[in-house]
């Protein structure tokens, strides 16, 4: 938005210019010099490559909404679907990343038979997303405790109403797994995003207890270098596993 807003002054410039030329200057021609302004701004800020597509076509998609004359409600609705949806990410910069079957079955060939003390295997998913991970590893063993915890309340709603349809032992709580204890689990699983690797290091070495496992699916800790790697795939990035 700031890029659109900084382009702006600029894109209306090009336009006067333009009208003194006689040239055309109507609303079209606005989005498209305002979506090249902003397009060009991205790749000065050295931005991802996919955020000049983004910014070259969103001058137009605003055009053609505008012109389509939808009601507002859905507006409305598309807010409240992508507030359900992403929640806090602002703040935990910890978006929406699946992972997928092989990366579960992965995992699975990487779990203890038992838990800490000869109890139940007890894995927690931290950002369980829409709870596929959890619900694999509660059918493949079932006598586990399978846990996931979502705070976006969309993907924990789905995951929820997934494991009571489908008659799951699995578990899915919404919240802060900042506010877990880690000490009740014998594995943590985590699949969240590099800005959250080094808190959620300290979490863990502070918390995790002799014979427990950090699992953390392509993101890796900086302060202390993992004890296993293991790929899914060759296609996939890989596991890497801290032991306690």
């Amino acid at each position: 938005m700031l890029i659109q807003c900084g382009a702006l002054p600029l894109t209306l410039a090009i336009l006067y210019v333009m009208a003194s030329f006689r040239l055309p200057a109507d609303y079209l021609t606005l989005a498209v010099v305002q979506g090249l302004v902003a397009a060009l701004l991205t790749w000065k800020l050295a931005l991802a490559a996919w955020w000049r597509a983004i910014q070259l076509l969103f001058p137009l998609a605003l055009l053609t909404t505008l012109a389509l004359q939808l009601p507002p409600w859905l507006f409305g609705a598309g807010f409240l679907l992508l507030l359900g949806w992403y929640w806090s990410t602002f703040r935990t910069q910890v978006p929406y990343y699946p992972s997928g079957p092989a990366v579960w079955d992965a995992l699975r060939q990487q779990l203890p038979a038992e838990g800490q003390g000869g109890r139940p295997l007890r894995v927690i998913d931290i950002g369980s997303g829409l709870g596929g991970l959890g619900l694999y590893l509660a059918r493949v063993r079932p006598e586990a405790e399978i846990t996931g915890i979502e705070l976006a309340p969309l993907p924990w709603l789905v995951s929820w109403l997934r494991a009571r349809l489908g008659r799951s032992q699995a578990r899915f709580v919404r919240g802060d797994y900042e506010r877990l204890d880690f000490s009740q689990f014998d594995v943590v699983f985590a699949y969240l995003s590099p800005a959250a690797m080094p808190g959620l290091w300290r979490k863990a070495s502070a918390e995790m207890q002799t014979g427990s496992m950090l699992v953390s699916y392509e993101f890796v800790i900086e302060e202390m270098a993992s004890q296993s790697i293991i790929r899914a795939t060759e296609a996939e990035h890989p596991l890497y596993i801290w032991y306690f």
